[in-house]
């Protein structure tokens, strides 16, 4: 599957989670139950997977997690937050560059409707 299809699948499952879920509930929440429709969707899914940082021939354990990375093709950076912020973008951006990945959606599910606040990252790839 392409990172686009990718996408529209983790989509359709950020929707599903939220109509059940509703805002306001705390980012782990949010990840598990994604996560299980992810998973029911017959796609390979890893959690909260380790990240390590590399600096020329030097690897640091840094303490980077990516939330959902979903066919090691697509990132998915959860949030429960207020408001977005660019620190929140340049996180996504940096898991993009590590793991050398396309595509990455940030979700942030503390909204009224969950697709004013799903957005898509960009790495290497047309937007």
């Amino acid at each position: 599957m392409t990172e686009d299809e990718l996408a529209t699948i983790a989509v359709d499952a950020m929707i599903e989670v939220h109509r059940e879920l509703g805002p306001g509930l705390l980012e782990s929440s949010y990840e598990h139950c994604l996560l299980f429709e992810l998973t029911e969707r017959g796609l390979k899914v890893e959690r909260q997977v380790a990240l390590p940082l590399r600096y020329k021939k030097v690897t640091l354990e840094a303490g980077y997690r990516i939330d959902i990375w979903v066919e090691r093709k697509l990132i998915i950076e959860v949030k429960s937050v207020e408001t977005l912020h660019p620190i929140h973008l340049a996180q996504i951006i940096t898991y993009l560059k590590l793991t050398d990945n396309r595509l990455g959606l940030l979700v942030n599910f503390n909204e009224k409707l969950v697709s004013k606040g799903i957005r898509r990252v960009a790495n290497k790839m047309p937007e």
